[in-house]
């Protein structure tokens, strides 16, 4: 039961993710003049040159994709990356039908930075939840989980950042407004546009894929192993791995001890450790911790 409402709750925040990526497009992207990252990018420009609209496209891409998925890479990241793009493409369609012309950001030409900072971050949020729970927005996140998994040596750093240099490229001639004459007048505005769109998600949703749960990891060699451990476990409320070890140059026999504080608590664990001779340290910074401990209490 525990576990099937937490897929339930799983598919409501991608759900929710979906809805939030449509809004974002209709509002910040869509009457800006400029082409997001990645497949939804080539979908923005089939709109703006043709009318067809982005919530088809997405589907004619991302359907087939999500089925493919399902056989060649993993049941449960294609049906959770299928429900986000039927969420996606059928809330873009419905916003499409509704007009929210009252509330869209149409920049009047020299604000444009703004909706794209906006939009790019408002689409990292989406990508970073999306990887979270196991799913993906489709197009090219779904390629790259099966390049992973069929050959994880390759970097499929290059493969997205061929696509988006192709959007980037595109832009400048999809984007290029006629002079008086007719005669198509280029400029790098949507490249620029689009660089950064890809440099905000990309920024965001790897800050959210990384996690708040930072932590510091301080190494201690010493000679008060008991002492120190007690205070760590009383002021800081952390416990402590002990090792044994032998000093390479003296031959002495120290003990190591291994914790894993906040980052808030490096000058308390400073310190501690300030109180006894014969110890030596160093710290590095943990991007995120994972388990199931005890609480001391």
């Amino acid at each position: 039961m525990k576990r099937d409402r937490r897929s339930f709750w799983d598919y409501g925040i991608i759900a929710l993710a979906a809805v939030l990526l449509a809004f974002n497009y209709q509002l910040f992207i869509v009457e800006n003049g400029f082409a997001p990252a990645g497949l939804n990018g080539i979908a923005t420009m089939i709109q703006y040159k043709t009318g067809f609209s982005i919530g088809y496209m997405s589907l004619l891409i991302n359907v087939p994709l999500c089925v493919a998925a399902y056989f060649l890479v993993e049941r449960r990241f294609a049906l959770r990356s299928l429900l986000f793009c039927l969420t996606y493409s059928v809330s873009f369609l419905l916003l499409q039908r509704i007009g929210l012309d009252a509330f869209q950001y149409v920049a009047d030409g020299h604000d444009t930075i703004y909706p794209v900072m906006l939009s790019g971050v408002i689409g990292g949020f989406v990508y970073g939840i999306c990887f979270q729970y196991g799913a993906s927005t489709g197009g090219t996140d779904i390629v790259s989980k099966y390049i992973n998994k069929k050959k994880p040596e390759l970097n499929f750093f290059y493969v997205t950042f061929i696509l988006n240099a192709v959007v980037a490229v595109s832009s400048l001639f999809v984007y290029a407004a006629p002079n008086a004459f007719g005669v198509p007048q280029y400029n790098y505005k949507p490249i620029c546009l689009c660089v950064m769109y890809c440099f905000m998600s990309s920024f965001i949703g790897n800050s959210i894929i990384k996690g708040t749960k930072r932590a510091v990891e301080f190494t201690v060699i010493t000679a008060h192993p008991d002492e120190i451990s007690s205070e760590i476990s009383h002021i800081l409320k952390h416990g402590c791995t002990r090792i044994d070890g032998v000093g390479s140059f003296s031959g002495d026999r120290k003990t190591v001890l291994i914790c894993v504080v906040n980052k808030h608590q490096i000058m308390d664990f400073r310190e501690i450790l300030d109180r006894y001779d014969n110890t030596f340290s160093f710290y590095k910074t943990v991007h995120e911790t994972y388990g199931n401990f005890k609480k001391i209490k």
